[in-house]
């Protein structure tokens, strides 16, 4: 059942049969959502955490006139309010951009990992760190990258992402996202991401066509994008 998340962790450092079993026990229970619901309010009192386990999820932040910034994407395999444990509530919400499956793990089952698996716990504490390395990224593309560069970067950080957990290869992966999604991710309008969208196409780097990105020239995107994936430590070390 959280078989993305194992493999996630496990790209970087290697878990220890017990360490897997403790994750599995502590799953509380699974639920499943309908597209654009609300899966965490900002500001309500939180008592479990969540990891995705299918579908996209997203974190943002929204203007009183109603206009919204996605400051996380989140992939299967991602706690998407890991942090939560500490913070009781998120200054945030946490809601489905598809239709998604959620694990749900009490924080008193993820006390108990930490206060009795202390690699298990580093290795939590390094998600929510990679977390922040992505966020890092993403403000460096807002606010210098060009327009049909913060589109690469962020195909290209999907692709690297979603090719850890099994779901993406070379060439392809399933985004079913919009362009609304899109422009709200990166800082644009809908127009600018269509326009964006097209010069992509024209270039023969990638097209985005019926909820899937088709990536024709890997490397002219990732050069387009300056995408170094070293900030997604994919390297296997002790940690």
């Amino acid at each position: 059942m959280i078989e993305t998340l194992i493999r996630k962790l496990e790209r970087r450092d290697t878990l220890a049969d017990f360490e897997r079993r403790a994750l599995v026990e502590a799953v509380g229970e699974v639920r499943e959502y309908r597209a654009h619901e609300i899966v965490v309010r900002e500001r309500t009192e939180q008592h479990n955490s969540h990891l995705l386990l299918e579908g996209y999820l997203c974190r943002y932040k929204d203007l009183r006139d109603g206009r919204r910034q996605i400051v996380a994407l989140h992939v299967p395999g991602d706690f998407a309010d890991l942090h939560s444990f500490l913070l009781k509530h998120l200054e945030h919400n946490l809601a489905a951009l598809t239709p998604v499956r959620i694990a749900v793990f009490p924080h008193e089952r993820l006390r108990t990992i930490s206060e009795r698996w202390p690699h298990l716990t580093r290795m939590l504490w390094f998600s929510t760190l990679l977390d922040a390395a992505i966020h890092r990224q993403w403000i460096l593309s807002i606010g210098r990258r060009s327009a049909v560069g913060r589109i690469a970067h962020l195909f290209c950080e999907l692709r690297a992402r979603l090719e850890v957990v099994g779901l993406a290869s070379e060439e392809r992966y399933a985004l079913p996202l919009t362009q609304i999604d899109i422009a709200d991710a990166t800082g644009l309008t809908p127009v600018h991401v269509n326009r964006m969208l097209r010069e992509l196409r024209d270039r023969g780097l990638l097209e985005f066509r019926g909820g899937e990105v088709i990536i024709t020239d890997n490397a002219g995107l990732a050069r387009l994008a300056e995408f170094d994936p070293g900030y997604l430590y994919l390297q296997k070390q002790p940690r």
